[in-house]
């Protein structure tokens, strides 16, 4: 039986960028239901992914966060037979396409052509059994495909219904804004939020992406908040790991992509970051994952961060992160100040020249952590 959770700890809720739709500030990543996603260990079965689905609802959560490639369509599927149970209107399903389902020799079953984003939101839509996805996320840029092809088709499922709002994952400072600035040129419906891999440990977006993001009024979804397992405290200086995820990125046994950090990524500055969490963490008695993910929660363009879960006691601990306390400006300074990524040219010297420089009403959006 599980242990009742107080009002005062359960999620806030954020509009979800410049839409009018409300997000809970944890959303739940479903990357791990399943059997076979990019073969890391610690994947959950149906039964098990529901149980966790239905802890994390009693923690007031809403918004829920698959793919079309997360155990190849497995994932989508078990949200499916649990939203079928459920009053649709009560939760926010999103998902993504992009990616090779690799079910077949189709050489179309690929990319973001207006061809494989329609057959590819259909099956998503029998998987998850229902008739509409609230927010449908492109997985990367395709460079096969033009910009104006994949948006326009985009538009297209908002206008029919399939679709409530569309958003972004994985792309590059250029990109953000061409989608911009197409998006705005043709009068297509908006784009409402950006996923993007962001973390103590991964803070290079926030260089050049995330200054689009902000100036075009588009939430940041936060994943692999913890860097892979990397922020949870289990790795120390000098020592290799050798079990679950991490241990499989450092032993090279599985695709080193996504939230598995590589190797180079356990350096001096990784640790001198968990040491600062784990020192904060003991101090305001709260656990390495809540203050990391907490520190997420408190940067203005994040509105909900996507965490996974393998376990109830892991799920219950990193929602406490989500209310009832915050880090101090004096703890999100030390945070900003040891995990900051050094400045290459150009961006050393304009944010440099421009410290002094700030006007909101002159479009001046640098997100302050990389810019102070």
């Amino acid at each position: 039986m599980t242990t009742p959770i107080p009002e005062e700890h359960k999620v806030a809720y954020n509009f979800l960028g410049r839409s009018g739709i409300k997000v809970s500030n944890i959303s739940l990543g479903c990357a791990t239901f399943g059997d076979v996603t990019w073969g890391w260990p610690g994947q959950t079965n149906e039964e098990a992914s529901h149980q966790i689905i239905n802890r994390y609802v009693e923690w007031g959560g809403n918004f829920l966060d698959t793919a079309d490639i997360y155990a190849l369509g497995k994932s989508e599927s078990i949200v499916g037979t649990w939203l079928e149970r459920q009053p649709r209107d009560k939760f926010v399903i999103a998902t993504k396409v992009r990616q090779n389902m690799g079910t077949d020799q189709n050489v179309n079953n690929v990319g973001l052509s207006r061809r494989h984003i329609t057959a590819s939101i259909d099956n998503s839509l029998k998987r998850l059994r229902t008739d509409y996805v609230d927010l449908y996320q492109i997985h990367a840029w395709d460079d096969g495909t033009p910009i104006e092809e994949t948006l326009r088709a985009l538009d297209d499922l908002v206008r029919v219904g399939k679709v409530r709002y569309v958003g972004l994952s994985n792309v590059t400072g250029w990109q953000l804004q061409k989608i911009v600035d197409t998006s705005e040129r043709y009068g297509l419906n908006s784009i409402v939020s950006l996923q993007q891999q962001y973390s103590l440990a991964s803070r290079d977006s926030e260089l050049e992406v995330f200054q689009v993001s902000k100036s075009a009024g588009i939430a940041v979804l936060p994943w692999s908040p913890l860097k892979g397992g990397l922020l949870t405290g289990k790795v120390k200086r000098g020592v290799k790991p050798t079990e679950g995820r991490l241990g499989s990125v450092a032993a090279n046994t599985a695709i080193p992509m996504q939230a598995a950090p590589h190797w180079s990524t356990f350096n001096d500055q990784t640790f001198d970051i968990i040491e600062t969490v784990e020192a904060i963490a003991k101090k305001r008695g709260r656990s390495i994952p809540q203050v990391a993910l907490r520190w997420l929660l408190q940067k203005d363009i994040v509105p909900s961060v996507i965490i996974g879960a393998k376990t109830l006691a892991q799920l219950d601990d990193n929602m406490l992160a989500a209310n009832g306390w915050s880090l101090t400006k004096e703890e999100m300074k030390q945070l900003d100040d040891v995990s900051r990524p050094a400045l290459p040219y150009p961006y050393d010297m304009v944010f440099s020249l421009n410290a002094d420089r700030v006007n909101p009403r002159a479009n001046n959006f640098y997100v302050s952590s990389v810019a102070d």
